[in-house]
């Protein structure tokens, strides 16, 4: 009985190595998805950061050309007649005119 016992033991223990070993290989791929997963987070991150400056300059680049200022230039220096469909507001001289606000705004 007792050579019965010691196999019983041996056969309990191998199963418990086979299962931490197991525990183990999966513990360390879990591990190596998380790696995998971190990286590719910093990589979408430092895309969107990409993307969003390049937005960015996009929108500054639409602001300095559609600025007031900017289209009296342009339609100065192509000596375009441009008159209003309508009356402008307020009495004011032209559209690009802010010294003064029209009836019923406030600044």
């Amino acid at each position: 009985m007792p050579h019965e016992d010691v196999k019983a033991v041996m056969i309990k223990l191998l199963i418990c190595i086979f299962s931490a070993s197991i525990i183990a290989l999966l513990l360390l791929q879990l591990r190596q998805q998380h790696m995998e997963l971190s990286h590719q987070t910093a990589r979408m991150h430092d895309q969107i950061r990409s993307r969003q400056a390049k937005l960015w300059d996009q929108q500054v680049q639409i602001a300095i050309y559609t600025a007031p200022n900017a289209i009296q230039r342009t339609v100065d220096a192509h000596n375009l007649k441009m008159a209003p469909q309508q009356p402008l507001p307020g009495g004011k001289q032209s559209w690009i005119d802010v010294s003064r606000p029209a009836q019923g705004e406030t600044r």
